[in-house]
């Protein structure tokens, strides 16, 4: 295992069984992978896929029927591995009566962080995940959204070399699922490993170095997101202010090479892009809204000829 392998999966494999004993489904099957120090790696699939289990087993929550997991070049049933790792579950499992900074002393203390160094933290976490206005409110009161928030600041109390995050943007609005992708960014910079697993498409492909695509238990492609996403035998060519002569000339080159020209069309955006910059835009200009113009139907006069005929006398 080299140095920069945090993470190393060889043949594992989980089995559920029966009361009895018996096979009763294969959550995960001779799954083999490598996660690099300083990357974030997605685990991407559909709901029972294994992900979950994956994340299980690397844990030590679960044991393995087959194979072994390996974590900072340790067994994955060697406990003293846990202070370097951060966990944040699909649910997370908080004292509901307990405020935020009580819950993040609380984790503190079971780690051994001394009361001074917590309190740094506490204040430091609570701030990179939103929470200031909602610091002293019991996490009875929180969103699913603000749940998940605390939860994440809940995985960074002990400043983990490692952080294992299950749909980290679940039950997040766009604007926060924004901000938590821009953290985890901000952690990788800072050195750190990043495990993610969730079946949202474009939260995995905007911020995940490379990915491993799981579907009922067996790992079906795993590379670079880059890699993975380029379409090798399609050129895409892209112009500006090009005069239609010009364009019939290259449609005329690439059929004479051979070519099939697929199709010349504008670039688009994103939903999500779409929606930030415009509330974005709104926060710049408060009170600036843009009224949709109702349409019109096929053969009747607009609000503009209505108003031309009607000042004619």
């Amino acid at each position: 295992m080299s140095r920069d392998v945090i993470i190393e999966t060889r043949n594992l494999t989980k089995v559920y069984r029966d009361f009895w004993g018996r096979p009763k489904v294969q959550a995960l099957k001779a799954l083999d992978l490598q996660v690099h120090q300083g990357e974030i790696f997605g685990l991407l699939g559909p709901n029972g896929s294994g992900k979950t289990t994956t994340m299980k087993l690397l844990l030590g929550l679960l044991f393995p029927t087959e194979g072994e997991a390996l974590i900072f070049n340790e067994p994955t049933t060697n406990v003293a591995k846990n202070e370097r790792i951060g966990y944040l579950p699909e649910e997370s499992y908080l004292y509901k009566f307990l405020n935020a900074e009580e819950t993040l002393h609380f984790y503190g203390r079971l780690f051994k962080i001394s009361a001074a160094e917590r309190t740094k933290r506490v204040g430091r976490l609570i701030d990179m995940v939103g929470l200031n206005s909602a610091k002293h409110r019991q996490l009875r009161e929180y969103s699913k959204g603000m749940q998940r928030r605390i939860g994440l600041a809940q995985a960074l109390i002990n400043n983990p070399e490692l952080i294992l995050l299950d749909e980290p943007t679940s039950g997040l609005d766009p604007i926060g699922t924004a901000e938590i992708k821009e953290l985890i960014r901000d952690l990788r910079s800072q050195g750190k490993t990043i495990v993610l697993s969730g079946h949202l498409l474009a939260d995995m492909q905007d911020i995940c170095d490379r990915i491993a695509i799981l579907h009922r238990g067996e790992l079906k492609e795993l590379g670079k997101v880059t890699d993975l996403l380029t379409v090798q035998d399609v050129t895409q060519i892209k112009t500006k202010d090009l005069p239609e002569a010009a364009l019939h000339e290259i449609r005329s080159v690439i059929a004479r090479h051979g070519g099939e020209l697929l199709a010349v069309d504008h670039p688009t955006t994103t939903l999500e892009e779409l929606f930030l910059r415009i509330v974005r835009e709104s926060d710049l200009h408060p009170g600036r809204r843009r009224v949709a113009e109702p349409p019109t139907r096929s053969g009747s006069p607009s609000p503009d000829e209505l108003a031309g005929s009607s000042s004619k006398p």
